[in-house]
This record gives structure tokens, C-alpha cells and sequence, in this order.
């Protein structure tokens, strides 16, 4: 059996709880639910990381950095129509792929409301940073034009609520958004 670095260990971890927030969130999740599913001990994972908060802060981090790649990748070398269509089928062919990177999503939007309630800024601050680099990703392709790159990110907040809630691609709440945020018959559970 190989062995793996600490490095590939630490990015087993980082996957694995991406996993496990995205489908019970941040209080949901136990570290020791994630070392298990790693197969490592506890106190294995916390030489990795100093504690929860900091797995969850590097799962939010890989969330959003694969999601910009995603977009980065697709609208690379495209401008204005072109790359909003690029990067809006290149984003529902991933949520429809790995839906926990969606599920991520939305569950680091919650952690942050909650964090910020209790009087914890960091969690906010970072996925906040990471959001204004999703935002400008799209932005320059979009022609650095706001209303472009707003309502790219309108849409693809409801299309992330609407595949969080299960509605199916053929329901009519699907039709008023353009053929790429449809995706019809990718998006199904």
C-alpha cells in the first residue's frame, strides 16, 4: 500500500469535507465524521488543521477556487454572449456532475449568516473574498459590463436554490430562465 504525503492527505481531507458540510452543514458536521470518512484518527486530522472552523474555511476556499476555474476554463479566449453561455453550461454540466460543490455553495452562505450572528467576522470576510474573485471571473469576460455580470450571478443563485430544492429541469419554474440556465435534463437528481 502506498503512503500518502501529508499533503495529499490534507486535500483527502479538504474533499471529504466538502462532502460532509454540503450535505449536513457546518454545525451538522462532526470532525470525527470527516476523519472517518478520510480514515484517519482525530487527532491525525487536527495536525492537518488547527480545528473545525479551519476544514471548513478550506473547503469554502477549494468550493469557490473550482468553481472560478470553471468559469475561468470556460470563457477563456471568449467575450460578452459567447462567454456567458460558455460559463453558464460549463457550470450546470458541474453542479449537475458534483452536486455537493453546489450544496457547498449554499451551505457556506448559511455558515457565514450564522458566524456573523455569534461574532465571528472570518468566515464572512473569506467567503466574501472569494466571491468578489467569482465576480471578477465573470466580469471581464461579460465586457466588464455590471449589469452583464450582475445578472449572471442573479441567475445563477436561482438556479443554485432551484437545484437545492429539487425541482425537476421539465418544472415550469425552469422557463423563464435562458436555454443554458435551464439545462434541461442535466440537472437531474
Amino acid at each position: 500500500m502506498v503512503r500518502m504525503s501529508a499533503e495529499e492527505r490534507r486535500e483527502s481531507v479538504i474533499r471529504a469535507a466538502m462532502g460532509e458540510f454540503a450535505r449536513s452543514g457546518y454545525h451538522g458536521t462532526s470532525t470525527e465524521t470527516i476523519a472517518k470518512r478520510v480514515g484517519v484518527s482525530q487527532p491525525y486530522l487536527f495536525r492537518l488543521f488547527p480545528g473545525k472552523k479551519a476544514i471548513f474555511l478550506a473547503a469554502a476556499e477549494r468550493c469557490l477556487e473550482d468553481t472560478i476555474r470553471t468559469f475561468a476554463e470556460a470563457s477563456e479566449g471568449l467575450e460578452g454572449e459567447e462567454a456567458l453561455h460558455a460559463m453558464a453550461d460549463a457550470y450546470t454540466k458541474v453542479i449537475a456532475e458534483h452536486p455537493e460543490q453546489l450544496l457547498m455553495q449554499m451551505q457556506m452562505y448559511v455558515a457565514v449568516a450564522a458566524a456573523e450572528r455569534e461574532g465571528d467576522p472570518e468566515l464572512g470576510a473569506a467567503v466574501r473574498d472569494g466571491w468578489m474573485r467569482l465576480w471578477d471571473t465573470v466580469h471581464l469576460p461579460l465586457g466588464a459590463d455590471v449589469n452583464e455580470t450582475t445578472t449572471f450571478m442573479a441567475y445563477g443563485m436561482l438556479v443554485n436554490c432551484l437545484v437545492a430544492m429539487g425541482f425537476p429541469p421539465e418544472h415550469r419554474v425552469w422557463e423563464g430562465l435562458y436555454p443554458a440556465a435551464r439545462a434541461k435534463g442535466r440537472l437531474e437528481h
